[in-house]
């Protein structure tokens, strides 16, 4: 039986996340739905992340193992036909039975944006906080600083969050602006739970002047989610890439 890898994108505007729920439509479980429809045989899918209901992703892997005959290269619009616009299967390739779509991955990287200008632009109505403060970048750089390198995040992990540790390394902050809209870009060996969101909502804090860029360490050193910054909408949130040494 194979182990096959596929590469997606989705709109999860209309999902209540990725992983399935009892209550509520998750991309999960459209995929798994999709792939029984064309092989004939149900067969759970492995995710390399549970993003939140409202969260999108540009470049999602994910991987499931099947006897289908289907080449690797008409897979994605075999897919694809049992799928809503919203999601879209553009790769497949069958990988060693050790691949693991979560379990394998070394790198991600999250995009979050953020529409500061008065009026919301209504194509970032569904891809970006829409905050109509003045924010200021060079202090949003001034806070993300303390948060490179190798941290126990405790502060900037939800409440559920399920992780058998809570130290991550992030490699680098990128935050740019044009337009009055702000992008926030976080590599990182791995995420916990809602902790680009919680540093997101704590960088436009800081860039409204709501929060001290030196805040942001003592936060880290705090440990304590209750000292953390708020949790920025869902909207704003994409997966933009997930790298796996190979």
């Amino acid at each position: 039986m194979a182990n096959i890898r596929i590469w997606l994108k989705y709109d999860g505007t209309d999902f209540h996340g990725y992983q399935i729920q009892k209550n509520g439509i998750t991309v999960q479980e459209l995929i798994e739905k999709a792939i029984e429809k064309i092989t004939g045989v149900k067969t759970g899918v492995i995710g390399c992340s549970r993003t939140d209901a409202g969260v999108h992703a540009h470049m999602y892997a994910a991987n499931f193992h099947s006897d289908t005959k289907i080449p690797d290269n008409k897979l994605p619009v075999a897919l694809n036909t049992a799928l809503p616009d919203t999601i879209r299967v553009y790769k497949a390739e069958r990988v060693s039975d050790e691949f693991h779509a979560t379990f394998s991955a070394v790198e991600k990287t999250y995009e979050y944006t953020i529409d500061t200008n008065e009026i919301a632009d209504p194509f970032l109505k569904r891809y970006a906080w829409h905050y109509n403060y003045y924010v200021n970048p060079e202090r949003m750089k001034a806070g993300a600083c303390h948060l490179v390198g190798k941290h126990d995040f405790t502060a900037f992990m939800a409440s559920g969050g399920q992780a058998k540790t809570t130290v991550r390394t992030v490699k680098n902050i990128e935050i740019t602006e044009k337009n009055k809209v702000i992008t926030i870009k976080i590599t990182a060996d791995g995420f916990l739970y809602n902790m680009v969101r919680i540093i997101a909502g704590t960088l436009v804090y800081c860039g409204a002047g709501k929060l001290e860029p030196a805040d942001v360490k003592r936060m880290l050193e705090a440990k304590d989610r209750r000292e953390g910054g708020i949790t920025a909408p869902p909207e704003g949130l994409k997966l933009v890439s997930v790298i796996y040494e190979e």
